[in-house]
């Protein structure tokens, strides 16, 4: 009786282990372990990133001159994707099925349960045709976004462009994610965090088929994605498209600027490109093209080229020297200069001009040997000297200095240093007619 009763005692034991064995898995899988739950979410809930509207962008007169398109990405949840027809889903998004198997492996190397995007930027036309036979590919589902669209083919540089973030930009800041996009260049560069707006999420439930079925939660996991700030630029559309008009078929810029407040009313540089060509799906294609063109039209001239001053520094010269005592309005020189073999000509006006008729006249030789009187003069030690001076009368001016405008890769323009000189031609070698060799 006794032996029954131990065996039956050691059975109960067993049992015992066992099921307290299963109550410690089941707490763990239930309350610290929350793997499966996220495994069944993933099959039941789709996170869907609500990419805010980017600002758009007017002239100083309220004329649009970027403003948004809506376009598809289509995206991917690996480990959801059965029974696939690839050739008609390859047909629908116009891809063949060697591009499939690449695009569906990255895809996976990424992640099999995080959604990733497998093609973008779908056309309004391509997914209304695979909208309608979505239900047959589980595991893919459409991203609405919305890309840039430039009414007119004008100001490229200025308003810039935008392009998909890469690896080392999402490591170095923490709102971008893969798949976002970022202003590259111009005002969607410089305004990039005033324009880019809020990403927000939606949270919806889906059936067996891919096919969603509402809200979760009535939306309470939800965030609402914010639109980007909107942009007023000082430019003028009217003049811009006279300045690209003129400079048709030309090298050059031009920049047009309201003197009383400095505010930029156009700028042109050309040869330029239509800024439409860098949005969507052939940027890269089109933006190699551009690169290798001879033109150079990616080259902004307006901000980075350099340009003699022209006939404006004329003043700047004038005024430099009358400050310190060279020249006076009633100052006459010899309508001719000439150094060794080289002389300065200029357009037929009457010799022996003062200061006002030489700006009238905008005489060349006359300003050349207001600099040579300025340089040479007596009252300084040396040429160097007079030199050094002039060009600190220069830099007050804002002469070869960055103005500061809110655009990026700005140069600031050349004042050539003594030491500048020196090297190109040699030192004690100072005298101004030096400097028209």
């Amino acid at each position: 009786m006794n032996q029954y009763s131990g065996q039956r005692y050691v059975i109960l034991g067993i049992f015992t282990v066992v099921m307290f064995i299963y109550l410690v898995r089941l707490f763990y899988i239930h309350v610290v372990d929350n793997s499966y739950k996220l495994s069944a979410n993933n099959n039941v809930l789709r996170y869907v990133t609500e990419y805010p509207a980017r600002g758009l962008v007017y002239d100083r007169n309220g004329k649009l001159l970027v403003y948004n398109e809506a376009v598809y990405d289509l995206m991917v949840v690996p480990k959801q994707v059965k029974d696939l027809d690839t050739i008609q889903f390859c047909t629908i998004i116009g891809i063949t099925k060697e591009e499939f198997i690449k695009k569906f492996k990255k895809a996976k190397t990424y992640s099999r349960v995080k959604s990733s995007i497998f093609e973008k930027q779908l056309s309004a036309e391509t997914y209304a045709v695979l909208q309608e036979k979505l239900f047959k590919f589980s595991g893919f589902y459409v991203q609405p976004r919305t890309l840039r669209k430039y009414p007119g083919k004008i100001a490229a540089h200025t308003l810039g462009y935008i392009g998909e973030v890469d690896d080392k930009l999402v490591a170095k800041n923490p709102y971008y994610r893969s798949g976002d996009y970022i202003g590259i260049s111009g005002l969607e560069q410089s305004y990039e965090e005033e324009l880019r707006g809020q990403r927000g999420v939606r949270v919806v439930m889906v059936d067996v088929f891919n096919r969603e079925k509402g809200s979760f939660g009535n939306g309470e996991y939800d965030t609402a994605a914010v639109s980007g700030k909107n942009l007023m630029t000082t430019i003028d559309l009217e003049l811009q498209l006279l300045g690209e008009k003129l400079l048709e078929n030309k090298i050059g810029s031009v920049v047009a600027i309201e003197p009383a407040t400095g505010e930029i009313l156009a700028i042109v540089t050309k040869p330029t490109y239509d800024p439409n060509l860098l949005v969507g799906r052939v940027r890269s294609k089109n933006y190699v093209a551009l690169l290798r063109d001879e033109l150079k039209p990616l080259f902004n001239r307006a901000m980075m080229a350099y340009y003699p001053p022209g006939s404006t520094f004329k003043l700047v010269n004038a005024l430099i020297a009358e400050q310190e005592g060279i020249i006076s309005t009633a100052t006459v020189f010899p309508h001719s200069f000439v150094v060794g073999s080289k002389s300065v000509k200029c357009h037929p006006h009457p010799g022996g001009l003062d200061l006002r008729a030489a700006i009238q006249y905008s005489c060349n030789p006359y300003f050349c040997n207001t600099f040579r009187a300025f340089v040479d003069n007596r009252k300084f030690v040396n040429s160097e000297a007079g030199y050094r001076l002039w060009r600190e009368y220069v830099l007050s001016f804002g002469v070869g200095r960055k103005i500061g405008v809110d655009l990026p890769h700005e140069l600031s323009g050349l004042v050539p240093t003594v030491e500048f000189y020196d090297r190109y031609y040699g030192k004690n070698r100072w005298k101004a007619s030096t400097f028209f060799h």
